[in-house]
């Protein structure tokens, strides 16, 4: 009985993995995985938006629906920009990434100047534009602009970008720099959570793009000083690294004070339990909880919908950036595939910090959790940047094939999406220099002509670069074949030595 049980279990096995390696192997799948992720994550967001805003919307609006109406509205814009995104031919978006760049670093600048800028008074912020109703974060553009724009830079050649007293900088180095600048300037707006973003978003990259191991080891040491500069310099990060402590031996000393947001949202997941409380059942969101819609909605996540829930949502960010490393490594386009891996690196980043603040696995960074938080710009500027993950699955080699040979799917025809186009991108292979002069990669070799085996020539070449013969070699036979290619020496046989001594 036990041996047939576990005979049909394995056959199930197998069936199962055989589907799924059949799914997996048919072109534009990582297509419909990436769509249908973002749309779990974006109908996710909003309905916790609702449930956990209702109460803050009534007691400084006056309605219950006033955030949950401008998160739908920001995600329609976002949905607008994705699509905008997705109609961009991948060569406009590596032309025009420098100039997202240069944009991201004149917010950066802007949102310094007093009276321009906005933030969080008691942690000495000033992170915001404010632009009428919504409020623009210039650090998340920043971050979807060093992802592009160094995407585009490390690929380019030459891998020199300049020489100094001898000393040759290359384009890693020149990155760094401009990444570092970066990083100050959000630094300089009070914000460590998005800053220790970034600079963990530019260690990514250079190791996606191959730097050595010994300057990770040196990058990773001089970011842990500024870090641990950077909290002691302000009494509130010293204060949150205490309470991110305590937390780990399950002590919370100071619960009615710089503890008490963290302490409320440990005991709102121990609520939810495993299945939760239900939708809209949450007693944290009604002011126990501060921030209950942004920073610590995955709380109220886990306490409607307990840990299931929760661990959907973690699925959903994990699915989202294995889908797009491998989108990553099937795609030929060099600067296509480091900007999908970086930009779902650190779209999921973002996720994992957030989410393990919320459960006490790190200390309180103030970094939103992607889609599903309330937020101002973050979900327009998360939904644009998964437009072009979507985008780069669609340049894959299989799907390619399959459109020209089948149109586009339905899904495309919807959003009103163009056939992708291969001179859209650029072949990670380089051209080859032959002797005749360049060749593209892909053009066909010109085929030698047949020679007898026991006929022996030698060649030349003119200077027309055609191939032409020696009037004798060094054995006295003369060649008989005009235009024929180089063929590989005969070996010196002992008969042959005899021959010539005759």
């Amino acid at each position: 009985m036990s041996t047939n049980t576990s005979n049909r279990g394995s056959r199930v096995r197998d069936r199962i993995a055989s589907f799924l390696g059949e799914m997996m192997r048919r072109p534009l799948t990582d297509y419909y995985i990436v769509m249908f992720v973002i749309a779990l994550l974006v109908l996710t967001g909003v309905l916790m938006v609702v449930t956990s805003s209702m109460a803050t919307s009534v007691s400084e609006t006056g309605s219950a629906w006033t955030y949950a109406t401008k998160q739908i509205l920001l995600i329609v814009i976002g949905f607008i920009a994705m699509i905008g995104v997705m109609q961009m031919p991948p060569r406009k978006v590596r032309k025009y990434a420098v100039w997202l760049m240069r944009i991201s670093i004149l917010l950066l600048i802007v949102v310094l100047i007093p009276g321009i800028g906005t933030g969080k008074e008691q942690v000495g912020s000033q992170s915001w534009i404010p632009l009428g109703p919504v409020n623009i974060q210039p650090s998340e553009i920043a971050r979807v602009a060093l992802a592009i724009w160094g995407a585009s830079f490390l690929t380019r050649k030459p891998k020199v970008y300049f020489r100094f007293y001898g000393i040759d900088f290359d384009r890693r180095a020149m990155f760094a720099v401009i990444a570092g600048f970066t990083c100050a300037l959000v630094m300089a707006e009070g914000d460590l959570g998005m800053t220790a973003m970034l600079g963990f978003l530019t260690l990514i990259m250079l190791v996606f793009a191959g730097l050595p191991r010994g300057l990770i080891v040196a990058a990773l040491t001089i970011s842990g000083v500024a870090f641990v500069l950077a909290v002691t310099m302000h009494g509130y990060r010293g204060h949150r690294i205490t309470v991110f402590i305590d937390a780990l031996f399950g002590r919370f000393d100071d619960i009615d004070g710089v503890a008490y947001q963290s302490y409320q949202g440990i005991l709102s997941l121990a609520d939810g339990s495993f299945t939760g409380l239900g939708i809209g059942q949450s007693r944290a969101k009604w002011f126990y909880l501060p921030e209950a819609k942004n920073d610590f909605i995955f709380a109220i996540v886990g306490e409607e919908l307990g840990f299931v829930g929760a661990a959907i949502i973690i699925g959903l960010f994990t699915a989202l950036l294995l889908i797009a490393l491998r989108i990553a490594l099937r795609i030929k386009d060099s600067f296509l595939s480091l900007a999908v891996a970086t930009l779902a690196a650190g779209i999921s980043l973002q996720a994992f910090i957030n989410m393990a603040y919320v459960i006490g696995l790190l200390p309180v960074t103030g970094i939103q959790l992607p889609l599903i938080s309330a937020g101002g710009s973050s979900a327009v500027i998360t939904l644009a940047a998964l437009g072009l993950i979507a985008n780069c699955a669609r340049y894959e080699p299989e799907a390619i094939s399959a459109m020209q040979s089948y149109g586009r799917p339905a899904l495309d025809r919807v959003l009103f999406l163009r056939e992708p186009d291969v001179s859209d991108i650029r072949t990670r292979r380089s051209t080859r220099r032959s002797s005749q002069g360049t060749r593209q990669s892909g053009a066909p070799k010109r085929q030698p002509p047949k020679i007898e085996r026991n006929e022996r020539v030698s060649y030349r070449q003119s200077s027309t670069g055609t191939w032409g013969s020696s009037d004798r070699d060094r054995t006295g036979s003369v060649d008989k074949q005009r235009g024929a290619q180089r063929q590989p020496r005969r070996r010196n046989y002992p008969q042959d030595n005899k021959r010539r001594r005759r």
